[in-house]
């Protein structure tokens, strides 16, 4: 795969998306990077040439013909409604702009590469999950709502696509949750909060995968062309018990029924966004193995898991006030709990765990 590349990159209102859409472009084994979004991005795309369309309609097909596009980088696979408004929007946007761009790539010659940006979300997260996820692994407990169904359904169309263009290599990359100082993300509101709520009687594994790893990721996959299905994480684990600790905030250990309803408070007062896969993945966590990303893929990631971890950390406020006055909120929202197993309140300070 030499130089003079012509890169289209969806999803590119996001930051994530318009980041390493510039990021690409100053790349000299790429050539052009063509941006497509529904709505123009809010920051500067530097020598990205921006293209507004709707991937999903068959004018993105159009966009890929006159471009003379050959590398197709796929990242607008999105884990909340936010800009895209409501759930029904949200899995449009995933399921039928992903349809309608494999599609298009499918009928487009110039098109040689695939690269998708998917989830870790695609394993679920359950009390019978194994240790670690290799890719060929299914999830226990196969997804019935949600964005984790709209993965599951897009990994599906990518294999299809697979099938049917078998001269087009397809490079599929599950992606750990990705944090950083300036990732905005259901987790990251989570861990942004002053007070974290947490499942009591649980303490969930994490993997997280630094921002700037991922604009890495991504340009060594469109670069090397290597074929497959991924796992991408930073090493290491950190439990929640542990990152709590580092955030140095005060966490509230709930009973299962009132995390969740939590969860909706947190909603509508629009400080945090819990999906079911989001308060499952809180319950029993997830870990997935990486070995593939370094044997057959060749990248390794800068920072470990705890290290990106850290880095967010560094980013944050003190708790403070809001603190106190969240924990208040907190608790006129919380539903009656069993007098034998009442609400707990655990002050976490310090970086050690």
């Amino acid at each position: 795969m030499g130089a003079g590349r012509t890169v289209l990159v969806t999803g590119v209102s996001r930051d994530l998306g318009r980041t390493f859409a510039r990021t690409l472009a100053n790349d000299p084994g790429v050539d052009r990077v063509i941006g497509v979004d529904v709505i123009p991005p809010r920051g500067d795309l530097g020598d990205v040439t921006f293209v507004r369309a709707d991937i999903r309609n068959p004018v993105i097909a159009k966009v890929i013909a006159r471009e003379d596009v050959d590398t197709v980088v796929h990242m607008s696979v999105i884990a909340t409604p936010g800009s895209a408004g409501a759930r029904g929007t949200m899995k449009e946007l995933n399921v039928i702009g992903t349809m309608q761009l494999l599609a298009a790539c499918q009928k487009a010659e110039s098109v040689r590469h695939l690269v998708v940006k998917s989830s870790t979300t695609a394993y679920g997260a359950s009390s019978r999950d194994p240790a670690m996820f290799t890719e060929d692994m299914e999830p226990r407990r196969p997804p019935r709502t949600g964005y984790a169904k709209d993965v599951a359904e897009v990994e599906g169309y990518v294999r299809g696509f697979a099938r049917r263009r078998p001269d087009a290599t397809v490079t599929l990359l599950r992606c750990a949750n990705v944090i950083g100082p300036r990732v905005v993300s259901p987790l990251a509101s989570y861990f942004r909060l002053p007070v974290i709520p947490t499942v009591l009687g649980f303490d969930p594994r994490l993997q997280f995968l630094h921002e700037s790893d991922l604009y890495r990721v991504l340009r060594h996959s469109v670069l090397s062309g290597v074929p497959g299905t991924f796992n991408i994480a930073g090493d290491g684990l950190l439990m929640l018990t542990q990152a709590v600790r580092r955030l140095g905030r005060t966490s509230v250990p709930l009973p299962a029924p009132a995390f969740a309803s939590i969860g909706s408070f947190l909603k509508s007062a629009r400080m945090a966004e819990f999906s079911p896969e989001m308060v499952a993945f809180l319950t029993y966590g997830r870990g997935v193995d990486t070995t593939r990303m370094r044997t057959e893929l060749g990248f390794e990631p800068t920072y470990t898991t705890a290290e990106a971890f850290e880095e967010f950390c560094a980013s944050l406020p003190p708790g403070g006030h809001r603190a106190v006055r969240a924990l208040g909120a907190l608790a006129d929202h919380l539903p009656p709990v069993d007098e034998d197993r009442p609400a707990q309140l655990t002050v976490a300070g310090g970086k050690d765990g």
